[in-house]
């Protein structure tokens, strides 16, 4: 939970940072690769991400605009990627222009259940670090570059030099 804007806000531009990286490596391809047919494509769940800002945080009185209905899936991952910035940007600025620390804990509904404004920001985050590590298996799947998100990638430890960790 978190108790500073402060704390929130370095917390949200590194994790929104990594998360963005994934987004600028899909393609529009990619977008459709999927592990079954009863499961979300890498498309589905990237736009999920993208929506989930907005729907997440319906229930506090933080007014920004972003991207809110998650369905149809669009065919752009540049689109995608480019809603995700606006959304990340839109949501950072609003917390920083319409709250203070005292806001963090005032209790808001969050989809049935009453939880602290802090609370819900650090559920935010943790939404999205869950949806990028099924997106990172749905890229390999897809035969994509995936960036290092809290460390180095395989192909990033090829690239300085160095053999990845076996596996």
């Amino acid at each position: 939970m978190f108790y500073s804007l402060n704390d929130f806000l370095k917390s949200w531009l590194y994790e929104s940072g990594i998360t963005l990286k994934l987004f600028n490596n899909l393609t529009d391809e990619s977008l459709n690769q999927e592990i079954t047919e009863e499961n979300w494509t890498l498309g589905r769940v990237s736009w999920h991400i993208v929506t989930a800002i907005r729907s997440m945080t319906s229930g506090s009185d933080l007014a920004f605009v972003a991207e809110s209905e998650d369905f149809p899936v669009p065919p752009s991952a540049k689109f995608i990627a480019d809603s995700y910035s606006q959304a990340t940007e839109a949501l950072f600025n609003a917390v920083v222009n319409q709250w203070t620390d005292e806001n963090l804990t005032q209790t808001v509904d969050f989809f049935g259940q009453e939880m602290t404004n802090g609370m819900m920001l650090q559920f935010l985050i943790q939404h999205q670090i869950h949806h990028r590590g099924q997106m990172t298996v749905l890229m390999r799947q897809a035969g994509l570059t995936i960036p290092g998100i809290y460390g180095p990638s395989k192909e990033e430890w090829a690239q300085m030099g160095m053999e990845a960790p076996k596996m």
